[in-house]
């Protein structure tokens, strides 16, 4: 059979991402159900960051559909001119156009909740139904959708108390395999974006089950502190952990780092790094920085106490890592990803800022207490049995 280019299907838009559900949210299994309702979650949770912080409350409702609601400022259906770049996409064109990415238009440093981020139009096509509601200026504004497509234009819905955003949506059946939501899944994911960012409050409500609704909260003051320690409580050991944090500015690499690591814990090391909140599970230059930093300190320290000399290369990664438990987050502005699904991070430049930044702070913390100190990195230096 002759294949020449009238064998060429283009497709476009909402044709595009129906045709081919996979390519924008992984599966149509529930790896790509959870992703529609990470795309639509972000949204809400990078509006709520860039004013400051709120909360963002999801629903999964009884008749199988998914509501996400925030208490931001309120995203128009039309497009306003509130950036230096010119207009911002209203939320119809968010719904209606490709445009990759949840972020909004002027925030710093964008959150990104799934591995995809493939932003409102990619839910609005797979879903057989979805809802948008936007308040603000006292206004209430509503627009429906048929699997992307909206029937007639945004109308007024009566007055609005308060201001933010709504959208629920329906997966399309005729699409996926399954539209079971699981709710572990989706309350551990947004337990740690509230981990990750503190001043914001999230929530997850399930009304589906048949003897009553159920539902978590999270809001986590000291951040990335929270979640080592939590994280150290998992263990079971029953060790209340000395947890060690610092957070630095670092424009060298246009971009924050907050750490937080403890050696209170098991044996073994559990270190976790995040990229704009997106756990990098094949690690990336952020942790070898980290990692460098850490070396760092530990063998500073010790040089300077006597207990390796000059000649000494210092103690090795297996010795540093043992009982270490940390969280080491970046947020930067452009995050170099390698890889179609965000598992890695690159970015020379990262590594070097990190590795810097975490020498220098771990040790003042070393100097500042020089008792702690001394008790980690000998133990790091003889091993841990040591006395």
């Amino acid at each position: 059979m002759l294949y020449d280019a009238a064998h060429i299907e283009v497709l476009e838009g909402l044709a595009a991402v129906r045709k081919r559900p996979g390519m924008w949210v992984g599966s149509t299994g529930e790896r790509g159900l959870h992703q529609l309702v990470l795309d639509v979650t972000g949204r809400a949770v990078n509006e709520v960051l860039a004013g400051g912080g709120g909360r963002v409350d999801v629903t999964l409702t009884s008749d199988g559909g998914v509501r996400v609601a925030d208490d931001a400022a309120g995203v128009p259906f039309e497009d306003t001119g509130a950036t230096e770049d010119g207009a911002a996409p209203g939320l119809e064109a968010r719904l209606t156009t490709v445009r990759v990415g949840s972020g909004p238009a002027g925030g710093r440093y964008v959150v990104f909740l799934g591995h995809f981020d493939s932003g409102l139009f990619v839910a609005n096509a797979l879903s057989g139904r979805l809802t948008a509601e936007a308040r603000y200026g006292g206004v209430r504004h509503v627009q429906e959708y048929v699997r992307g497509v909206a029937p007639a234009p945004p109308a007024v819905a009566g007055p609005a108390a308060g201001s933010g955003t709504t959208v629920s949506f329906w997966p399309d059946t005729e699409i996926f395999e399954t539209t079971r939501f699981s709710f572990a899944v989706l309350a551990e994911r947004f337990r740690q974006v509230a981990f990750l960012n503190r001043g914001l409050e999230m929530s997850l409500t399930d009304e589906r089950p048949a003897g009553g609704a159920r539902k978590v909260r999270f809001r986590f003051p000291q951040g990335v502190s929270d979640f080592v320690a939590a994280l150290a409580a998992e263990t079971g050991t029953g060790v209340d952990p000395e947890v060690i944090a610092f957070e630095r500015e670092i424009p060298q690499m246009a971009g924050t780092l907050e750490v937080a690591l403890t050696w209170d814990g098991p044996a073994g090391e559990r270190v976790r790094g995040f990229a704009n909140s997106l756990f990098t599970r094949e690690g990336g230059t952020h942790l070898d920085g980290f990692r460098d930093g850490v070396a760092g300190a530990v063998t500073d320290w010790a040089r300077g106490r006597g207990l390796v000399t000059e000649r000494d290369a210092g103690p090795g990664a297996d010795r540093i890592g043992e009982g270490l438990t940390a969280i080491v987050s970046v947020k930067l502005d452009q995050p170099e990803f390698l890889g179609a699904v965000r598992g890695l991070l690159g970015g020379a430049e990262v590594r070097a800022c990190v590795g810097e930044a975490v020498r220098e702070q771990l040790g003042g913390w070393f100097e500042d207490h020089p008792d702690r100190a001394a008790a980690i990195v000998d133990r790091i230096v003889r091993g841990p049995c040591a006395p």
